[in-house]
């Protein structure tokens, strides 16, 4: 006899900075993880937001796309999952719809900001004509991300995306939408509040070259040690843009993973660390949230 039971309510994915659903409908931004968990037993979409904009921008477009998917499959709730910016947007829309979210999970998160973001911020000076000139070039990115993955018509604004994950920013975000949230830090918040279940996991950089294996080959992940060597808070612990205890948002799964911020979403193309199996965390996340009966 079968023991095989389905998830209840379907999962959106949710991409985060300069992210996308899919680039030209083939490459996905969640590599791999949405075959694994509909095989795990879920129903599973994934949101396409501004790949720049605030977080606020970005969660009334993701309540948009909530709406649609419970009118398509006929459920009451579904379950969001938010890497890096998107998980922002989940918590926005479960602070200010509940009774449409059965729970909220980000996975490297940036729940406390970033300290990457806060040292752009005091280079590029507001107002000033080097932060007119990135932001043009950002937000022509910004809309060729969109364009090259099928929703031109999104609207981007990279200075609105800079201040909303910068200290300021989050702080103030944080103050509105605080469910969730870890009153000590490096704790743990609520896992269940305000009708809503929240969850949390990261990584971080580990610089043991025998862990790596092929990640060693990957730029990016070249390119995030680097800017991981820039923080100070954390310096050695955070995933390259984020610090380890910035993440943490309800109840915390574990925050040190050896995974860098692109290896949570399985990238570069499943090119990973031998320790960390991030398609494995997200299945077993199922299963977690099956035992809640979500």
């Amino acid at each position: 006899m079968s023991t095989f039971t389905k998830l209840k309510h379907p999962i959106i994915l949710v991409h985060g900075f300069s992210g996308f659903d899919k680039v030209a409908g083939i490459y996905p931004y969640f590599f791999g993880i949405p075959q694994a968990l509909e095989k795990a037993g879920a129903t599973v979409f994934t949101a396409s937001l501004s790949a720049d904009n605030s977080n606020e921008v970005r969660g009334e477009q993701l309540l948009k796309f909530v709406k649609q998917v419970i009118h398509v499959t006929g459920a009451k709730k579904v379950n969001l999952i938010g890497h890096s910016q998107g998980a922002l947007a989940c918590r926005y829309v479960a602070a200010t719809h509940p009774e449409q979210i059965a729970s909220v999970t980000s996975v490297s998160g940036t729940n406390f900001g970033s300290e990457i973001a806060d040292l752009v911020r005091l280079a590029v000076k507001p107002g000033a004509l080097p932060e007119a000139m990135a932001s043009t070039v950002m937000n022509a990115v910004g809309s060729f991300i969109s364009i090259i993955s099928g929703h031109p018509c999104l609207p981007q604004d990279s200075v609105a995306a800079l201040n909303a994950l910068t200290s300021e920013g989050i702080n103030k975000f944080n103050a509105k939408y605080p469910q969730g949230l870890p009153k000590k830090w490096g704790g743990e918040g609520k896992e269940f509040e305000n009708g809503v279940y929240y969850y949390s996991w990261s990584g971080i950089i580990k610089h043991n070259p025998l862990d790596q294996g092929l990640n060693n080959l990957d730029p990016l992940h070249a390119a995030l040690v680097a800017i991981s060597l820039l923080f100070k808070k954390e310096r050695f612990q955070n995933d390259g843009l984020i610090g380890r205890y910035c993440t943490h948002l309800g109840k915390v799964i574990r925050s040190d993973y050896s995974m860098d911020h692109a290896d949570a979403i399985n990238q570069t193309a499943g090119v990973v660390t031998r320790s960390t199996d991030p398609i494995k965390l997200f299945v077993e996340h199922v299963t977690r949230l099956k035992s809640k009966g979500l």
